[in-house]
């Protein structure tokens, strides 16, 4: 059976109402992993934009069909590592203990109990959703966001032109802490996607397990709803989100670009880049390339 089979086979955990924006890549991921980690799931979705798109639902009334809970948005992994210790002591390891989690509460709020738990081997797989910014609260910066993004905390003005910082890598520091998987996924690529999640799940019944989902946002970003899948499969032909894959400190490109398109060119459309300079452009494309040569090396390309 192939990975999209599965996926067309799987139960939806996630209810038919949904009060995400139109295009939004999280609830994409949301529904993905859910589909494929099923019913004997627990999930902890900090404050973001899939806490009251999935989990409040309509009319404040449950979204997911699994229990979940809303832990704060510092404390994800901290809060899962006790959930995933009791079930295990209660000789019930079959439990899937989930994580779906946006980047401010993965890489700058929830980083210190991330790391903490990583380091310590915890069982769970825990899901970045990486939209590159605090979208729920009006799109603040986070350290994931682009550098020259326009957000509401780097605007564009005389003082400065948006972000100034280069993104925090976050997903290849994860797989410096001895992890026994760590991956980059995106919803433009689902058979991709899917298969990393089955790999997730089965790692983090031996311990932490962790996947990094690009999730590009239209309401923060800027660009047209149905833009959603073209904007991040122009991120992966642009190798400002290569796919790879860390399996017991060996890693693995998934998608090797032979011709990538420049960033440049992924950049046109996006309303969040519409001010960078070519200098930015500049900047940014050479942050990709040393970031690509760096995983080619550690894939042994």
């Amino acid at each position: 059976m192939s990975y999209i089979d599965v996926l067309n086979k799987a139960e939806d955990q996630v209810t038919p109402g949904m009060s995400a924006c139109q295009g939004c890549g999280g609830e994409l991921v949301l529904r993905t992993v859910l589909k494929i980690a099923g019913e004997n799931t627990i999930v902890g979705i900090p404050p973001g934009c899939m806490a009251g798109a999935g989990v409040v639902g309509w009319n404040y009334a449950n979204g997911l069909k699994i229990p979940v809970h809303i832990p704060l948005l510092d404390n994800t992994a901290s809060f899962l590592t006790g959930l995933s210790q009791i079930y295990e002591r209660k000789g019930r390891a079959d439990v899937n203990i989930v994580a779906v989690a946006g980047d401010g509460a993965t890489a700058d709020c929830g980083f210190q109990s991330l790391s903490a738990s990583a380091e310590r081997n915890e069982k769970m797989l825990y899901v970045c959703y990486d939209n590159e910014g605090y979208m729920n609260t009006g799109y603040q910066r986070s350290s994931t966001t682009t550098k020259g993004s326009r957000t509401s905390t780097t605007p564009i003005g005389t003082v400065i032109n948006g972000k100034q910082q280069q993104q925090k890598y976050l997903p290849l520091i994860l797989s410096m802490h001895g992890l026994t998987y760590c991956a980059t996924a995106s919803v433009s690529h689902m058979a991709d996607l899917v298969m990393k999640v089955e790999k997730g799940l089965e790692a983090s019944k031996k311990g932490f397990a962790y996947l990094h989902v690009f999730s590009p946002c239209p309401t923060g970003w800027a660009y047209p709803a149905d833009k959603a899948i073209e904007v991040a499969r122009n991120a992966v032909k642009a190798n400002v989100f290569p796919l790879w894959e860390m399996e017991d400190g060996t890693y693995k490109i998934n998608v090797a670009n032979k011709m990538p398109i420049s960033v440049e060119e992924f950049v046109k459309g996006i309303g969040k880049f519409k001010n960078l300079s070519r200098e930015d452009v500049g900047s940014i494309q050479k942050a990709v390339d040393e970031r690509y040569e760096l995983l080619k090396r550690l894939a042994g390309v």
